[in-house]
């Protein structure tokens, strides 16, 4: 089985459970595991040795080890990282309060904003100061740089973030400080802003410096164990670390900059979303990714997931702009919320049914897992309306216990409201879904498209459960659970790209272009990138993408505008004009005549190309045949209990259809098809399924 084939290994570790994939050649294996908090390389262990085991192959066999977590974004939302000092400019101590100076919610007077993860008492400041063209005003006081070593000595500072005024053209200081403070406190983590986020805006360069330095240190230590205890077991071949952006790069690279680890699960699914959609030529699609712990939605446009250059981490205000620490980094733009089979369901002060953000984990999890869970999950509440199997959850590795979820149902949401347990259960499947829709209208209607336009693909161990009734309450009229849905963020990771991409800022007016010192930034920038992704590309072709964020002088955010692969001439700047006026047009209605345009960033984006799949061919319908098995489920729109089939979904071939309601199990995930749908198996083993007519 394994002779001269491909062996490629991805992980995916969320808050719930940690997913495994391999791939052998065409063959694919795939496990789920409860993730273990405190030491999460232990699952993964486990984990590669019970796959390894069912394809009969060793560690060493592994050509690729590719690795995606949600543990950085997990230790600043529940602040679990390291004591972080600032070192800014003097005067700039308060960056990290002041922010941008708006109010995500103009009319609260009790705003409740996120805590900055470096408190006032552990921000200070040394006189420097260079200007935005980078030339030196006031030299660095680099005696007072070494006066504050004993100071952060005395505090217990694991990590420090520095970040003066106008780094990003002139890093100099930064650097010098950094230095001295490394030789002055050996051991310490330092990062500087210049590094993880060369760009204008003080604030979102302070925030993602500090934020890199907050996590640092976990994921470093994570990192270095995992690496050290691959090597014990044998492994030899490359080890890869999944992005925000979607991309993948090298083990030394995210140890530097963790920051940019902080979607890296999420990515992951964007990236498999796409790649279904590529192969069934769905052109608008919404993907549904709800693991344990979160649901994560995001648009995708021609089988391209939108994009960012700023992601908002632990936001005070589910919806709301500006509620958030700011991360600047290329990351895949979506909207997450806390929504998944372990989030908490309970009664508020108000009577309401609520769920979430609060989760229960892997440790102790939802009250049916048995390890002393009181509280009832969204999980308790799909056992409970009879939509899981209990004996055959993930794949009959974790027995379930329904009378612990109705228990833990009828305490916490059905004795305060006067509802039987079944009630309780439906009422919280509702909430839960009824959430997930509102997050997908806000995500499409802040985009300028209409949700029901669009195709849902749904994937992770939750999402097959509850994407008919999202669908229902959006309008979706098409859903898809592709084959290892349960995993999809994993199996994403396998497609995903080898890239790296650096963006600087650079000021530059399209009427005082600088045309050789614009190239020669670039040029530097295109050999910054590719030797990041070189090392790990091992000879496969590595292509660029160059961009200028422009925008019209003195507005507020730019349009990214594709650049050629070459140094750029005079000749090109009337064709930049000209792609900045169409694609603003497309935006705002129509460009502004004669308007003078600027430059104020540049990206370099090195990347090999990703894994293309085959287009899928289309089959002939037909019944899928006697059902495996029934289940009695709960309709909560009718108040009774009734029976519905069940059905393998490896015993259903392509082209087997069936009409809704009924549940389609397999070892990762169950998908319930409401009675709204019919449902059938296509060519590339997916579960579609279609809205009835009426």
């Amino acid at each position: 089985m394994l002779e001269g084939a491909e062996v490629r290994l991805a992980v995916d570790i969320g808050g719930t459970f940690t997913d495994i994939v391999l791939d052998v050649g065409e063959v694919r294996k795939t496990r789920k595991l409860l993730t273990t908090p405190q030491r999460p390389e232990e699952a993964v262990l486990d984990g590669m040795r019970l796959i390894l085991a069912d394809a009969r192959a060793y560690i060493s066999d592994i050509d690729v080890f590719i690795h995606g977590t949600t543990l950085a974004t997990n230790a600043i939302i529940e602040r679990r990282g390291a004591k972080t000092a600032l070192i800014a400019t003097e005067g700039f101590r308060d960056v990290l309060d002041i922010g941008t100076e708006s109010r995500y919610d103009q009319y609260d007077l009790s705003i409740d904003k996120p805590k900055p993860l470096a408190p006032r008492s552990l921000r200070f400041t040394v006189p420097e100061r260079i200007d935005a063209h980078g030339a030196v005003r006031l030299p660095l006081d680099e005696a007072a740089v070494r006066a504050l070593a004993p100071r952060l000595r005395a505090l217990n500072v694991e990590s420090v973030a520095i970040a003066f005024l106008h780094s990003y053209a002139n890093p100099e200081h930064e650097r010098r400080t950094a230095a001295i403070i490394s030789e002055e406190m050996p051991g310490i983590s330092v990062t500087v802003s210049s590094a993880v986020c060369p760009e204008i805006r003080e604030y979102e360069r302070t925030s993602t410096a500090v934020a890199n330095a907050y996590v640092q240190p976990l994921i470093d230590g994570y990192l270095a164990r995992m690496s050290d205890a691959l090597q014990v077991e044998q492994y030899r071949g490359a080890i890869y670390l999944v992005t925000s952006g979607g991309s993948v790069t090298s083990i030394e690279t995210a140890r530097r900059f963790p920051v940019r680890l902080v979607e890296s699960g999420p990515a992951g699914g964007a990236i498999f979303a796409a790649q279904i959609a590529a192969r069934l030529g769905e052109s608008k699609v919404l993907s549904f990714d709800m693991g344990g712990t979160t649901a994560k939605i995001c648009l995708i446009e021609k089988y391209q997931p939108e994009t960012s250059r700023v992601f908002e981490v632990d936001r005070a205000a589910r919806f709301l702009k500006g509620s958030g620490l700011p991360v600047r980094i290329p990351v895949i733009e979506m909207v997450e919320i806390g929504a998944g089979g372990g989030s908490i369901a309970h009664v508020d002060a108000m009577k309401r049914v609520t769920v979430g953000p609060e989760s229960a984990s892997s440790e102790p999890g939802p009250a049916c897992y048995g390890r002393g869970g009181l509280r009832p999950a969204v999980t308790d509440a799909d056992v409970a309306l009879g939509m899981i199997d209990p004996d055959d959850f993930a794949g009959g590795t974790i027995k379930l216990d329904p009378e612990l979820s109705k228990q833990a149902l009828l305490r916490s949401v059905g004795e305060p409201l006067g509802l039987s347990a079944e009630t309780a259960a439906y009422a919280v499947h509702e909430v839960v879904c009824e959430n997930m829709a509102s997050a997908a209208r806000v995500h499409t209607v802040e985009r300028g498209e209409i949700v029901g336009q669009h195709t849902l693909i749904a994937f992770g161990g939750a999402a097959p459960l509850h994407a008919a009734r999202v669908a229902e309450k959006i309008g979706v009229s098409r859903v898809i659970v592709p084959s290892n849905a349960g995993v999809g963020s994993a199996v994403g990771f396998l497609a995903a790209p080898i890239a790296y991409e650096l963006v600087r800022s650079r000021h530059v007016r399209l009427d005082d272009f600088d045309t050789e010192g614009v190239s020669d930034l670039l040029q530097e920038m295109v050999t910054e990138a590719r030797a990041l992704v070189e090392t790990g590309a091992a000879g496969a072709p590595v292509r660029e993408r160059r961009a200028a964020f422009m925008r019209y002088v003195g507005q507020g955010h730019e349009i990214s505008i594709e650049l050629p692969n070459r140094r750029l001439a005079t000749a090109d700047l009337a064709g930049l004009r000209q792609k900045f006026e169409a694609d603003y047009a497309v935006m705002f209605e129509r460009p502004i005549p004669g308007a003078a345009i600027e430059v104020l960033s540049w990206s370099v984006l090195a990347t090999t190309e990703a894994r293309n799949p085959p287009i899928v061919a289309t089959v002939t319908r037909k019944p899928a045949g006697k059902a495996t098995g029934s289940r009695k489920f709960f309709d909560g729109r009718v108040g009774e209990v009734i029976e519905i089939p069940l059905y393998r979904r490896e015993d259903m071939a392509p082209g087997a259809t069936i009409a809704g309601p009924a549940v389609i199990a397999e070892d990762e995930t169950s998908t319930f098809v409401s009675n709204s749908f019919d449902a059938h198996i296509d060519g590339a083993g997916s579960i579609v399924m279609e809205r009835k007519a009426a």
